[in-house]
């Protein structure tokens, strides 16, 4: 740019010595200001002008294609043709026509692509509040389409201006140099300028319509879009409604219900119950076609209740421990499950799993290693297939536990089940009057016959010796620390006594004389032969 700058400066300053040399000067500063702009034009990325300049080269390779095709004629109607110049004619124009393929969607209106008027589409429906985002994006597209043709605008005006400005130099230069290679070159350029005008006239009139199909889908779907928020805001203050009635008939139930696993229950069902409308709210509400969704259902429920067999199943446990009220939150429950057994207090009854908090207890010492405190899910269709024992069902707060030892069968028997019967009714007199009230109330729901429930004793004959069993009334929730005090008790009451022995499987290696139970009989014989002595 800067030498073409520098010869015009050049040329004025010689015109203007000599006055003679302007004429010349005039036709260099034309030729400078042609090869400029030409030289504008063949390094702008235009995509206007590439376009043009593929239907150029498809004309000029069209050109040479008839000019091959001719020669080959001639060729062919010689006598004396050269084989080798005919196939090398034939090579050529088998890459011409090769070139003339690909440029074939420049043969006729080549700018179709840039001046059409863009497809607006489906427009999506806004039936729901997730379809806004679709929505929105919609409109952003077809306005980004809007706006790519706006830019092809802007280069098409830019490219008409180059070439209005080489037009403008043609025809000077024409006028003081005619040559026929400026006037082929100028009306090549007119033809160029003519053809990206009428471009440029269809090019403002796709977008023009353009312009009125986007304010058109741009009103009917922010149309859309309000409704639907609109639509979405009244759904919401009717499950808001719902929400503070649910909450409403809580504060309720806490208020009137003095049972707390009533009230539990009660706000558990309160809350299935205001989930399922609301559920039904948003479904009823964005579901279209119910009967679609009826139709769908019912053939999807069998391949559903067979792939999900479980989870139905537990569902429907949990609707039996609702419905028949077997169980509640804060039971003192047992399961058992592939060889491990558990007992513990129920923390909650949800709709697929029972949780419980796994106590300390005669079974986790017996049968758990010692392992207690963990909390067990316990699905609900496990009440269908296998034994759930609960040991305070429908208000129960005792069970039935016992003892059980032996003693040897030269044993005063009968007084160790006298101590094991008194000791049992010492410490289980008060749980033996509660159960005596709670059986009272169960008759109004069962048929019960024996309804006795003091301590009991039994004796039965065993290899080992006699086993004594006491069996006595005890806090369901606690039932191992009254064990604990109760074996103490008739554990030292037993050892008090001089002719009973307990037995039990033991190995003892005896270095003195006794009888290595005790020593009872050889404390005895000694205590004789001293007062005999004396």
């Amino acid at each position: 740019m800067r030498w073409w700058l520098f010869l015009l400066c050049l040329s004025v300053v010689v015109g203007a010595q000599d006055p003679s040399m302007s004429h010349q000067n005039l036709i260099m500063q034309l030729h400078i200001e042609l090869a400029h702009l030409e030289k504008r034009l063949n390094t702008s990325n235009n995509i206007w002008l590439k376009k043009f300049n593929n239907v150029e080269s498809y004309e000029q390779i069209y050109a040479e294609i008839q000019s091959i095709q001719n020669q080959l004629k001639i060729l062919r109607h010689k006598k004396s043709s050269d084989s080798l110049q005919i196939s090398t004619l034939n090579h050529t124009l088998q890459a011409l026509q090769h070139q003339e393929e690909l440029l074939e969607q420049y043969k006729v209106n080549p700018f179709k692509e840039l001046v059409e008027k863009p497809q607006i589409g489906t427009i999506p429906s806004i039936s729901n509040p997730l379809a806004i985002v679709a929505g929105i994006s919609f409109i952003k597209t077809i306005k980004a389409q809007y706006a790519s043709m706006k830019r092809n605008q802007q280069l098409l005006m830019e490219a008409l201006d180059l070439l209005e400005q080489e037009v403008n130099t043609l025809t000077r230069l024409q006028a003081l140099q005619e040559e026929s290679a400026i006037a082929k070159k100028l009306y090549q350029e007119q033809i160029k300028k003519i053809e990206l005008q009428g471009a440029q006239k269809l090019l403002k009139t796709s977008m023009d319509l353009y312009a009125k199909d986007i304010e058109e889908v741009d009103a009917n779907i922010q149309t859309q879009i309000k409704a639907q928020l609109f639509k979405l805001l009244y759904v919401v203050l009717i499950a808001l409604v719902s929400i503070i009635l649910a909450w409403f008939l809580k504060v309720i139930s806490h208020k009137y219900v003095q049972s707390n696993e009533r009230a539990y229950t009660i706000n558990k069902a309160i809350n299935f119950i205001n989930a399922n409308i609301i559920i039904l709210i948003f479904l009823f509400a964005y579901l279209e076609n119910v009967s679609y969704l009826v139709t769908v259902l019912g053939f999807a429920s069998a391949g559903l209740a067979i792939a999900m067999r479980d989870l139905f199943m537990s569902l429907l446990g949990w609707l039996t421990i609702i419905l028949g009220g077997n169980v509640h939150v804060g039971d003192r429950v047992k399961v058992s499950k592939d060889g491990n057994t558990y007992v513990g207090d129920v923390l909650d009854i949800s709709m697929l799993y029972i949780t419980i908090l796994e106590d300390v207890t005669l079974t986790s010492y017996m049968e758990n290693d010692c392992r207690a405190g963990r909390i067990i899910f316990i699905p609900n269709n496990y009440i269908f297939t296998n034994l759930f024992a609960n040991y305070s069902h429908f208000g129960m707060k005792s069970v039935w536990d016992g003892v059980v030892f032996y003693v040897t069968f030269d044993s005063n028997y009968k007084r160790a089940m006298e101590i094991a019967l008194n000791t049992a009714n010492t410490h289980a007199k008060q749980y033996t009057e509660m159960t005596y009230k709670q059986l009272g109330k169960m008759r109004t729901k069962y048929s019960l016959r024996n309804t006795s429930v003091n301590p009991r004793v039994f004796m039965a004959l065993q290899k080992d010796g006699i086993q004594i069993s006491v069996w006595y009334q005890t806090n369901s929730y606690a039932t191992l620390a009254l064990k604990s005090k109760i074996s103490s008790d008739i554990m030292e009451a037993l050892l008090q006594e001089p002719d009973i022995f307990v037995a039990y499987s033991t190995t003892k290696l005896v270095h003195d004389v006794g009888d290595g139970f005790g020593n009872k009989d050889y404390e005895l014989r000694k205590k004789h032969e001293t007062e005999s002595l004396l």
